[in-house]
């Protein structure tokens, strides 16, 4: 069985799409009523890359053609005064 969700209101009730999906229904989810995916159950025994296998295979995902690796993370300084003398003081303004 399928159910249809527009974006909106899947995103308003996603805790019961995700309820639906855990029953083994399909949810079809709509932009301006227009079909933009399927939410469905993975099956137990899949892991993540056998899934990723399939929905290769399916022609629903590729992989990227560049392999960049993420900048190195770095810790930034930030000047001026602290966050929350800034909300205080702003408070005490209104």
């Amino acid at each position: 069985m399928r159910m249809q969700m527009g974006l909106r209101e899947a995103n308003q009730k996603f805790s019961e799409l995700v309820r639906a999906v855990k029953q083994g229904k399909e949810v079809l989810l709509t932009e301006r009523g227009k079909p933009l995916a399927v939410v469905k159950l993975i099956e137990p025994h899949d892991d993540a890359s056998a899934v990723v296998r399939r929905m290769e295979a399916a022609g629903l995902l590729r992989a990227t053609s560049k392999h960049r690796s993420l900048p190195a993370w770095r810790v930034r300084s930030i000047r001026g005064a602290a966050v929350s003398r800034t909300v205080m003081m702003e408070r005490e303004e209104r």
